[in-house]
């Protein structure tokens, strides 16, 4: 019953526990896992007490818990998607349409679409041979962060990955697979956010043009005291809905990544 269980547990929750259990065996030697980090005795039970303990394996993970999310979104596809999608709102001059929760759920389904290769491996070669028992939880976990760190490397910048490494005084590297996740997940962050604003650059100029061209027609007209975003509104979204902007920006997004 819980082997079935774990099974069907999406594959990107196993990427956050395989994160978390990477995390904690770096942090916390083996021999330290079972030792008690609090203990409290009350009376009662058999013996006249009762003991309650909470282990540093369990302390960690709760630590680990509270920055899992900025982890395993800093490691997917939601930070190039979730900026291009905010400037994109900015540049139809929506202002709070589609609102934040819409853009963050558009984001992460997109994510979900982008990681999907890489999180069939994931689970296929690391997660799924560690739950039947032909895989030791150390080799998962160097398999999983070598799938993870092909995917990163993919969709990160040369000048950025040089960058990173030579402030850190370990590089040069004789080969991808040498570099640390230390290195290479700040580079891929760096690179993401370059790349966001320069499909974002590209999907604001359009609306800039029909901007321009709107306050230039009514400083024409004389019509100075009306406001140019407010007469362009309706011809951007006009023009949105019948190049289908929306699903060229999905597929656009999702095509941008080289690993997914």
């Amino acid at each position: 019953m819980i082997a079935r269980t774990l099974r069907r547990t999406p594959p990107m929750v196993w990427t956050a526990l395989i994160v978390s259990m990477a995390m904690i065996s770096i942090a916390m030697p083996a021999e330290a896992q079972g030792l008690p980090a609090l203990s409290l005795t009350q009376p009662g039970g058999e013996n006249g007490e009762v003991t309650y303990s909470l282990t540093l394996q369990v302390l960690a993970l709760m630590t680990v818990l509270t920055v899992l999310p900025s982890i395993v979104l800093g490691m997917s596809a939601f930070t190039r998607i979730i900026i291009v999608l905010s400037i994109l709102r900015q540049a139809l001059g929506t202002q709070q349409t589609p609102p934040n929760q819409v853009l963050v759920a558009v984001a992460l389904f997109l994510s979900f679409f982008v990681m999907q290769p890489v999180l069939t491996e994931l689970y296929d070669t690391s997660l799924s041979p560690y739950l039947d028992g032909n895989m030791p939880a150390t080799t998962a976990l160097e398999s999983g962060s070598k799938i993870v760190s092909e995917y990163l490397m993919g969709n990160t910048r040369q000048n950025d990955l040089l960058m990173f490494s030579e402030l850190s005084g370990e590089g040069p590297y004789a080969s991808p697979e040498d570099v640390p996740l230390s290195v290479l997940l700040p580079a891929y962050i760096t690179s993401e956010l370059k790349t966001a604003f320069q499909i974002g650059f590209l999907l604001f100029l359009p609306f800039l043009v029909i901007d321009m061209v709107i306050a230039s027609i009514l400083m024409a007209l004389g019509m100075m005291m009306l406001s140019p975003m407010l007469v362009s509104l309706p011809f951007k979204l006009l023009l949105f809905v019948l190049v289908d902007g929306w699903a060229l920006t999905m597929g656009s997004l999702a095509s941008s990544f080289m690993g997914g």
